[in-house]
């Protein structure tokens, strides 16, 4: 087997009969939407979609902003993007953030008539004039036309996104804006040279969430991993198509 990657490395698997409760991320509900039988193969029979490269420079980009706004938290001072934007918010001082921040952990719910334990890690919490908390995600990219919204197809999953964590926020008894904020950050290749530096232009684009979507899709996903059949896979899903092809190949080669 690769050393690159173990598909029995990960053994969060779902066990109908456990009581304990079961731990359910923001983006396996994500991969649940995509396709229930990637979903079902993966936290029921234990082996996950091969994973893609990680995005280092993205992940740099993500830590830079949260120091950044982690100094001028510290100092009770507004940042001067959302001054910029007349953005009625200012960065939240909240006691939990650093542990709701954390990928093994993030802010949790238990949905108790499914056992199934919700979590999503956040970037940043922002709080505006009515105490109302502000869910924010930094995204990072390259494109050369300026980006000023979330509304394509594929940009489902930072939507959903946001409204998970928006949805987990208001489980937790906090007072949430309807609004989200995207920090973007467009790398630029415009430049004349690099000299050891990217540039960046920077988009906030305000998202309105409806994390109505939630609930229902709590109660599929624990629909689907009660089941014993392996669910069909979902039209469109590269993955499935990808293993049935396979699958294929095999049987004819090995006739």
């Amino acid at each position: 087997m690769s050393k690159f990657y173990n598909p029995k490395r990960s053994r969060n698997i779902y066990d109908p009969k456990a009581e304990k409760p079961f731990k359910l991320s923001r983006s396996k509900i994500d991969l649940f939407l995509q396709c229930p039988r990637c979903f079902y193969i993966d936290r029921r029979l234990g082996v996950g979609r091969v994973p893609g490269f990680p995005f280092n420079l993205n992940n740099a980009v993500d830590t830079l902003l949260k120091k950044e706004f982690d100094h001028y938290r510290a100092k009770n001072q507004n940042h001067p993007l959302l001054e910029k934007n007349g953005v009625d918010a200012r960065p939240a001082a909240h006691r939990d953030l650093d542990r709701w921040r954390q990928n093994s952990n993030g802010i949790q719910y238990l949905h108790r008539p499914s056992n199934l334990l919700v979590f999503g890690a956040i970037d940043d919490l922002w709080v505006n004039s009515q105490n109302e908390y502000i869910v924010v995600d930094y995204k990072a990219t390259s494109k050369n036309e300026k980006i000023t919204n979330v509304s394509l197809g594929w940009q489902i999953g930072y939507r959903r996104q946001m409204e998970v964590y928006q949805w987990l926020l208001r489980m937790n008894g906090y007072s949430v804006s309807r609004t989200g904020y995207f920090v973007y950050c467009n790398g630029q290749t415009d430049r004349e040279m690099f000299k050891e530096t990217l540039e960046f232009d920077i988009t906030l684009i305000p998202y309105k969430g409806d994390d109505s979507w939630v609930v229902k899709a709590v109660n599929d996903i624990h629909a689907c991993l009660m089941q014993g059949d392996i669910p069909d896979a979902k039209d469109g899903c590269d993955h499935c198509a990808y293993r049935a092809a396979v699958g294929d190949v095999l049987k004819t080669n090995s006739a």
